[in-house]
C-alpha cells in the first residue's frame, strides 16, 4: 500500500489526468483515450480515495454520485436576474429586431446609396432543456440554481455536481474570483432513449420528451437519481462576474471553454441579419441530425459594449432574440378513430384530428400504434389531445388534456369485423416457451383473419413483394397495385408473372411504352437472390437482415422451408418466437401453393447452395438437451448427461439407475428428465430435431468444413450521415460482401462507424464509446485495400 504522501501525489495526478480527458471529451469534442482506459483511471482513483478518505475533496471526479436526499430545495436569489428572451417566429420578426437594434445604437440606415451599417451577432442553437446558474468562487463550483421566475430559483447544487461535463474546478488561469455561468442542462437524444427503455423495463412511466426528462432529473431531492441520468450542460453566457472578461459575447464563451465549460459546437458569428437568416436555415436543415433537441436559434449582439448601450425591457434584453422553429407539439381535437389493415392483417387505430399546423405541416392524422397504447393514453373520441411531429416521423399523440374532455366523449372500440373484408377480428396471443412449459397471454395486436382474401392485406402483401429491397419491380407503385387487385387481375404475388399486355394496357395511365416497360420489369425480376426472395415473401418478424441470415446460413429455400423451430434457433439472433413464425409460414398450405406457383411461373432463385461452413457441426448433444427446455436441466446438467451417455438415444432410454450415475445430477432433475421422455411426443420431437440436424450437416457428428474467411467476418459496422460518392445501400452491400454485418445503431459491439456529412447522434455515441470512426475518404481507401481479399 502506498504511503499517504505517495497516495496524495497519485490522487492529484489521476484527478488532473481525468479532468483533462473530460475537457477534451466534453468541451473540445476530441476524445483522447478509449473508454476502457478512462474507466481504468477512474477505478484506480476511486480505490485510492477509498483507502485514504481523508484525501477526498469535493472537486474530485469521483464525487458525482450524489449524496443524501434533501427534504426540500432552498431558495436562491439571482443577483443578476435570469431574463427570458423575446421570440421571433417569422422572417419579418427577425428583420424588425435588427432594425430596432440598429436604431437603438444610432447606426446609419440603408438607402439608395448603401445598405447601411451591419451589426455583428452571435448565433447558436436554442437547446430544449432547463436554464441553470452555476456560481464559481476562486475557481470552485459552490452553487447551482434553477432559473425559477428569473429573480429567485431553487438551490440544486447537489444535483448539478453530478452532471459529468460540469467542471467542479475551473481549468487554466485568468478566471474571475467570482464567476456566475449561465447555461442549459439538457438530455441528449441517445441518453433519453436509453432512459425511457430503462423506465419501461422497470414498469415506470416513460418521459414525454428530453426536456421533461432533464427538468425532472434536475429537480430530484435525491441527487443519486440525478447522477444516474445522462445529463449535459451547454454554457451560453455569464451573470455576475468580479473580474475582467472579453469584450464580445463569443469571446466570453471561448474564455468559458478554455476554463473547462462546454459551449455550443454550432456557435458562429454573423455579420448582418442576412447571415442570421442563413444560419437559421442551415441549423433547421441539420436539426434532426443533431444529438440533442433544439427548438430554435438564439441571436445576440456580439459586442458587450453595444449590449450595455441597448439595455433591457421589463423582462428581456433588447440585444437578444430567440427565433423559434415551427412548433413540433400542438393541441387539437380527436374527431374519430378509424382502423387500417396492414400486410399481416394487423388492425391499427389511426386518429383523425381537427387539422392543425405542427412543425410547419398541416396534420390531420396521427398513429395510435395499438389498443394497448390507446389504453395507456386513456384517450376518448372528442378529447383535446397533444400531437407531436419530429422530422419525417409520423405524427403521434403524446397525451390528452383531461379537463377539456366533453360530456359526450366516446370510448375507442375495436371493430369485431374487418373494416375492409368483413372477416372476424381476433386478438393475437403471445406464447412464451421455457423449460417445457407454454404460457399464453393476450397480445397488443388485433388481426383480421381473412388473410389474402382481404383486399387490404393482399394489396399490402403485393406492395411489399415488389418493393425495391424485395423483388425490385420498377414501375409497380401503390396505385397500380391497387388497380390490379381491384380489377381481380392479381390475387397473389404469383399472378404478377401471368399478366399480359392486354391486361396492363387497360390500366389507368398506361400506354404502349409504359406497358412494355412494366412487363419487362416483371420479367427482369424472375432471378432474385435467395435473400431477396425470402424477404419478399413477407414472413412476420423477418426483415432484411434475418432474410439474409437465413439465406447465408441454410443456403436453400427447401432447407429454410423445412427447418424446425428448434433447428432455426441455432442461427444467431433468431429466437424461438421468430423461429415459430418462420416455421408456421412455410407450414401454411396457401403459402406453399404461392411459392410453388412462383417457381412454376419462372422465378429462379439465385445464390442457393450448401449449408454455410460456419454452421457445419455447430450443434452439440449438450446444446440439444439444453434447448429442449426440460425443467430442472440447465446447461451444466445437459453437459454432464452428454458426457455420461454420448448419444441422444442413450439419454432417452436411460433408466433411473443410469441417471443416478450422472455426476451431481439431482434427484429432482433426474425425475424431471425421466418424466419428460416418458411422454412419447417429447421423445419423438427430440429424435426429429436430431435427424434434421444430421440431414442439414449441423449434427455434432457431421463433417466440419473450413470456411474461407472474409476479411470483415464477425465485424459490425454502422453507416451514418450522407455518403457523397456512393449511396448508403451501396456502402452497405460492399461491407456485407466482405463479411461484415451492417447495423442500424451504435453499441459497444460496433467495430467501426463510417460518418459522412450530417452525422448526428450515432457519431456522438461512437465518440462516447471510443469507437473507430472513418470519414468517406478513409472508408473508400479501406475498401480498396480489402478488394480481392475474401473467398477463394
Amino acid at each position: 500500500m502506498p504511503s499517504a504522501q505517495t497516495a496524495a501525489e497519485r490522487i492529484a495526478e489521476l484527478r488532473s489526468e481525468i479532468d483533462a480527458h473530460n475537457y477534451r471529451y466534453y468541451v473540445l469534442d476530441e476524445p483522447s483515450v478509449p473508454d476502457a482506459e478512462y474507466d481504468r483511471l477512474f477505478k484506480e482513483l476511486k480505490a485510492l480515495e477509498a483507502e485514504h478518505p481523508e484525501l477526498v475533496t469535493p472537486e474530485s471526479p469521483t464525487q458525482r454520485v450524489g449524496g443524501e436526499a434533501l427534504a426540500t430545495f432552498g431558495q436562491v436569489r439571482h443577483e443578476v436576474p435570469m431574463l427570458s428572451l423575446g421570440n421571433a417566429f417569422e422572417e419579418k420578426h427577425l428583420v424588425d429586431f435588427d432594425r430596432r437594434v440598429r436604431e437603438g445604437l444610432d447606426l446609419p440606415a440603408g438607402d439608395l446609396f448603401g445598405a447601411g451599417a451591419e451589426v455583428e451577432y452571435s448565433c447558436e442553437p436554442k437547446l430544449d432543456g432547463l436554464a441553470v446558474s452555476l456560481l464559481y468562487e476562486n475557481g470552485h463550483l459552490v452553487r447551482g440554481a434553477t432559473r425559477g421566475d428569473g429573480s429567485t430559483g431553487e438551490d440544486i447544487s447537489a444535483n448539478v455536481r453530478t452532471v459529468r461535463n460540469i467542471p467542479l474546478k475551473l481549468h487554466g488561469t485568468g478566471w474571475p474570483a467570482v464567476l456566475e455561468v449561465r447555461g442549459e442542462i439538457y438530455m441528449p437524444k441517445a441518453g433519453f432513449e436509453a432512459l425511457n427503455a430503462r423506465q419501461l423495463e422497470s414498469g415506470a412511466k416513460p418521459f414525454a420528451n428530453p426536456r421533461n426528462a432533464a427538468a425532472g432529473s434536475l429537480r430530484q431531492l435525491d441527487s443519486k437519481i440525478t447522477a444516474s441520468r445522462p445529463l449535459e450542460l451547454c454554457a451560453y453566457g455569464v451573470g455576475r462576474s468580479d473580474g475582467e472578461l472579453p469584450d464580445t459575447h463569443i469571446g466570453i464563451l471561448n474564455a468559458l471553454k478554455s476554463w473547462g465549460l462546454p459551449i455550443s459546437r454550432e456557435l458562429k458569428l454573423a455579420k448582418g441579419i442576412a447571415d442570421c437568416w442563413a444560419y437559421y436555415d442551415a441549423i433547421g436543415e441539420k436539426r434532426d441530425a443533431l444529438p440533442y433537441e433544439i427548438d430554435g436559434v438564439v441571436f445576440k449582439v456580439n459586442s458587450v459594449a453595444q449590449q450595455r448601450e441597448l439595455g433591457f425591457r421589463a423582462r428581456e434584453p433588447r440585444w437578444a432574440i430567440a427565433h423559434k422553429f415551427p412548433a413540433r407539439e400542438e393541441v387539437t381535437e380527436l374527431l374519430d378513430v378509424e382502423f387500417q389493415v396492414g400486410r399481416t392483417g394487423a388492425i391499427t387505430p389511426v386518429a383523425r384530428l381537427k387539422p392543425v399546423q405542427v412543425a410547419g405541416v398541416t396534420v390531420s392524422n396521427a398513429t395510435l400504434h395499438n389498443m394497448d397504447e390507446v389504453a395507456r393514453l386513456g384517450v376518448m373520441i372528442g378529447d383535446t389531445v397533444i400531437v407531436r411531429r419530429a422530422g419525417d416521423v409520423i405524427p403521434q399523440i403524446l397525451g390528452l388534456i383531461p379537463e377539456r374532455r366533453p360530456a359526450d366523449a366516446r370510448a375507442v372500440q375495436v371493430p369485431e369485423q374487418c373494416p375492409v373484408c368483413g372477416s372476424a377480428v381476433e386478438r393475437t396471443q403471445l406464447i412464451k416457451r421455457s423449460k417445457g412449459r407454454e404460457s399464453v397471454s393476450e397480445g397488443s395486436i388485433y388481426r383480421c383473419v381473412g388473410r389474402l382474401a382481404c383486399q387490404a392485406q393482399l394489396k399490402q402483401a403485393i406492395i411489399h413483394f415488389v418493393s425495391r429491397r424485395a423483388m425490385d419491380i420498377d414501375g409497380l407503385g401503390d396505385k397500380i397495385v391497387e388497380q390490379l387487385v381491384d380489377r381481380g387481375l392479381v390475387n397473389s404475388p404469383a399472378d404478377l408473372y401471368c399478366l399480359t399486355r392486354e391486361q396492363v394496357i387497360e390500366l389507368e395511365g398506361f400506354a404502349e411504352i409504359s406497358t412494355r416497360n412494366l412487363l419487362n420489369a416483371i420479367d427482369a425480376s424472375r432471378k432474385p437472390t435467395l435473400a431477396r426472395f425470402i424477404y419478399a415473401l413477407g414472413i412476420p418478424d423477418v426483415g432484411e437482415e434475418t432474410a439474409k441470415l437465413l439465406a447465408r446460413a441454410l443456403g436453400s429455400l427447401e432447407r429454410i422451408g423445412r427447418a424446425l423451430p428448434d433447428v432455426l434457433v441455432y442461427l444467431p439472433e433468431i429466437g424461438l418466437e421468430v423461429a415459430h413464425e418462420i416455421h408456421s409460414f412455410f407450414e401454411d398450405e396457401h403459402n406453399r401453393t404461392v411459392i410453388t406457383q412462383l417457381r412454376a411461373r419462372g422465378v429462379e432463385l439465385q445464390e442457393e447452395g450448401e449449408l454455410h461452413p460456419e454452421f457445419a457441426a455447430c450443434a452439440t448433444l449438450a446444446g440439444l438437451i439444453d434447448k429442449l427446455n426440460i425443467p430442472f436441466i440447465a446447461s451444466t446438467g445437459a453437459q454432464r448427461l452428454a458426457d455420461r451417455f454420448g448419444s441422444l438415444d442413450a439419454i432417452i432410454s436411460a433408466d433411473w439407475l443410469d441417471l443416478r450415475q450422472v455426476e451431481r445430477l439431482t434427484e429432482k432433475a433426474a425425475r424431471s428428465l425421466r418424466d419428460y421422455f416418458d411422454h412419447p411426443e417429447n421423445a419423438r420431437r427430440a429424435r426429429q430435431i436430431e435427424a434434421q440436424l444430421r440431414e442439414f450437416g449441423m449434427h455434432w457428428q457431421s463433417e466440419r468444413k473450413q470456411a474461407a474467411g472474409l476479411p470483415l467476418a464477425g465485424q459490425t459496422w454502422v453507416l451514418t450521415g450522407t455518403l457523397e460518392t456512393m449511396s448508403r445501400d451501396e456502402g452497405k452491400a460492399r461491407l456485407e460482401a466482405l463479411g461484415a454485418k451492417v447495423a442500424g445503431s451504435v453499441s459497444a459491439k460496433t467495430t467501426c462507424v463510417v460518418a459522412g456529412p450530417g452525422a448526428g447522434s450515432k457519431l456522438a455515441k461512437a465518440n462516447e464509446l471510443g469507437l473507430e470512426v472513418l470519414d468517406e475518404e478513409v472508408f473508400l481507401e479501406r475498401l480498396a485495400g480489402l478488394k480481392g481479399i475474401g473467398r477463394d
